[in-house]
């Protein structure tokens, strides 16, 4: 019976490759291999997650490390936009004043008089720097997650050998693409203003303002930039608990919401300050001139990436309601006057439903997690909606859907929702692995996904979405502003999955070269600004990186 199975598994792909033109896998998978092996033994001489070099799954969740930066139309553009004006001597970090204006609070063991690194609210001034000079397109780029080890470890593979042990490196495409001697390279500290802050989203209060830990960085502790170790190997996982010097890491909202608004905050909020005021975000400020703005993501639409990009909402998990401030429609937070909506949004969700959830409020509506089916009619063109809906289809290509809907929307002066996903796999995209393929193997989990022929198919990729992102925005005279999140790069790094992880930051490297593409194409470094990042670092360890290599070269 399990040959059966397999014959009939093999059979739906042989069907997919001739009727949606997808290729067939390489046969051989060597990191494939050392994924697996690693699950099995909870051992890897290649790498490790956590501060024992033994234990392969030891921690699953993010860190504090610092996160590299790339820009593209930032060197010599001018005060606020230079990423030299927030790095090296101009290091808020080497500033107690500044600092403390910062946080709100001098965090203690954080000023440094070396620090080389910026701060992640500096991200939004730098978009906002660009906006004020006159900037028409502005491009932020978040791969949830990836710290410089897990680029680190793509592009060993990509290359098949060990290319550099320090800064910028080589091996995607945002490393090695220089915008025409514009770009730029630094890296971040991405420390939230507090963890464990307490809310209550039915009156979307916060009931302990401030939080139980404060955020910080030391550079003693955890290193002074990405790639040299600090002192204590707990530290940036802020372990032991009980230690009272720790600083909290962030999570995805909080980080966004630097980034988007500017402000430290509390982790969980969305575009709300540590106290749940609501914030203006770099999108909404876009607007305000008359541009127009978009997010594209591979995890579903109302995550807290690009939630933090335009929602305001005490708390990441109230998805329901996130999405009706993304798409202009009354929410909890906005019951009266609702935001004006983004211009495009497209990502997952799709397929990912529940009868009742505890994180969303009295206000949760049965059905789809994050999209109600009632919202999604409302806001549909068919039905006097602002929309041009496109869908997961059955037996069509994602990415063709999505591109007629796209030209439609373009060419009708309308706004764009694209809705795909898995909703067997908490409706996110399918995950591409190392190799290209999309054939997960374990993680941490000891699970892993499996996809059929049709759930390959029939959704884009995020360099689909992000092309298709790009044909309605295109159409404002004014400009835009856009988020681009290859959010699948964190699911990953969660599941202390080093397969998946250099497959997600494979494909979103995808996505940031369709968005260089479209500059030299439809624009120039002088009018254009893409910033290149992450919201915050896991913590992988590359032990052995020549073994990626060897891997890498095996499979050719």
């Amino acid at each position: 019976m399990a040959t059966c199975s397999r014959c009939s598994l093999t059979l739906a792909f042989s069907l997919a490759f001739s009727i949606f033109g997808l290729r067939p896998a390489v046969s051989e998978d060597h990191l494939s291999d050392l994924q697996t092996n690693a699950i099995d033994r909870n051992y890897s001489e290649a790498a490790h997650w956590g501060w024992q070099s033994k234990n392969y799954t030891l921690w699953g969740t993010h860190s504090n490390r610092l996160i590299p930066v790339y820009t593209y139309g930032t060197k010599d553009a001018g005060a606020g936009i230079d990423l030299r004006d927030y790095i090296e001597d101009k290091s808020c970090y080497r500033d107690a004043a500044r600092l403390e204006q910062i946080y709100g609070y001098l965090p203690g063991h954080t000023v440094s008089p070396t620090a080389d690194y910026m701060d992640q609210t500096d991200i939004f001034r730098i978009q906002q720097a660009a906006l004020n000079a006159g900037r028409k397109y502005i491009f932020l780029v978040v791969f949830d997650g990836m710290d410089w080890q897990t680029t680190r470890a793509a592009s060993i593979y990509n290359l098949h050998r060990v290319p550099y042990d320090e800064g910028r490196g080589m091996g995607t495409h945002f490393q090695e693409y220089m915008a025409g001697g514009t770009s730029q390279f630094g890296f971040m500290c991405t420390a939230p203003h507090n963890d464990g802050t307490n809310v209550d989203v039915d009156t979307q209060t916060v009931t302990n303002p401030g939080g139980k830990v404060r955020g910080g960085y030391d550079p003693d502790r955890g290193g002074p930039n990405p790639w040299t170790p600090g002192a204590d190997p707990q530290y940036l996982v802020s372990e032991p608990k009980q230690a009272t010097d720790r600083h909290a890491y962030t999570d995805s909202s909080s980080s966004a919401t630097s980034m988007t608004a500017g402000i430290k905050t509390y982790n969980n909020a969305i575009t709300l300050d540590w106290q749940g005021k609501p914030v203006r975000t770099i999108a909404h400020i876009a607007q305000a001139r008359g541009l127009k703005a978009g997010i594209v993501t591979s995890v579903p639409i109302s995550h807290a990436t690009p939630a933090s990009a335009y929602a305001h909402n005490v708390h990441r998990n109230d998805y329901q309601d996130i999405t009706r401030d993304m798409l202009g429609l009354r929410s909890i937070s906005h019951p009266d006057q609702p935001l004006a909506g983004l211009d495009v949004v497209i990502g997952g969700g799709y397929g990912e439903v529940h009868a009742k959830s505890s994180g969303q409020g009295k206000n949760f509506v049965p059905g789809n997690a994050y999209l109600t089916d009632e919202d999604l009619a409302t806001v549909d063109e068919k039905n006097g909606g602002r929309y041009v809906v496109a869908q997961r289809t059955t037996g069509q290509r994602g990415g063709d859907v999505l591109a007629r809907a796209a030209s439609q929307a373009a060419d009708g002066g309308l706004r764009l929702l694209g809705f795909y996903g898995i909703g067997a796999a908490k409706g996110h995209l399918p995950f591409q692995t190392a190799n290209g393929d999309f054939k997960p193997v374990p993680g941490r989990t000891k699970k892993a996904e499996h996809y059929t022929a049709a759930d390959i198919a029939e959704n884009p990729t995020v360099a689909e979405m992000t092309s298709a992102a790009l044909t309605v925005l295109q159409k404002s005279h004014k400009g835009f502003w856009l988020l681009v999140e290859p959010g699948d790069v964190d699911w990953a790094n969660h599941d202390d999955n080093l397969d998946n992880s250099i497959g997600a930051v494979n494909s979103g490297d995808a996505a940031v070269k369709v968005i260089t593409d479209w500059v030299e194409t439809h624009s120039n470094w002088q009018e254009s600004l893409v910033i290149v990042t992450a919201d915050h670092g896991h913590y992988l360890f590359l032990d052995r990186p020549e073994m990626l290599a060897e891997q890498a070269r095996a499979a050719r």
